[in-house]
C-alpha cells in the first residue's frame, strides 16, 4: 500500500502527523514515533510508531548526548535549518 501525504512545517519545525497516516500506523494521543533515515541522498525517511525497545534505547542515550546535543557549536550551526 502506497499512501502519499503531504503536511508543512510550523515555525518551530513541528507538524500535525495527518489523520490518514495515524489510522495506519495505530496512533493515538501520547504515542511515540521513530523517525529513521532510509536514504540521505534520496531524503527519505520511515516513521513508525516507537517500540518499548525504541524508548528504552532512547533513555539510554539520553543522558550520555544532552551534553553534546545543547552545545553551543551545535546552536550556531543548526541555527538557519
Amino acid at each position: 500500500m502506497s499512501t502519499l501525504t503531504v503536511t508543512k512545517l510550523t515555525s518551530k519545525c513541528q507538524t500535525t502527523v495527518p489523520e490518514k497516516i495515524r489510522k495506519v500506523l495505530g496512533l493515538g494521543p501520547g504515542d511515540s514515533v521513530t523517525f529513521v533515515v532510509v536514504s540521505e541522498k534520496e531524503g527519505k525517511v520511515l516513521v513508525r510508531k516507537a517500540t518499548p525497545i525504541d524508548l528504552e534505547f532512547a533513555r539510554a542515550l539520553e543522558g550520555t548526548l544532552a551534553a553534546e546535543w545543547l552545545s553551543k557549536n551545535d546552536d550556531q550551526a543548526y541555527r538557519d535549518l
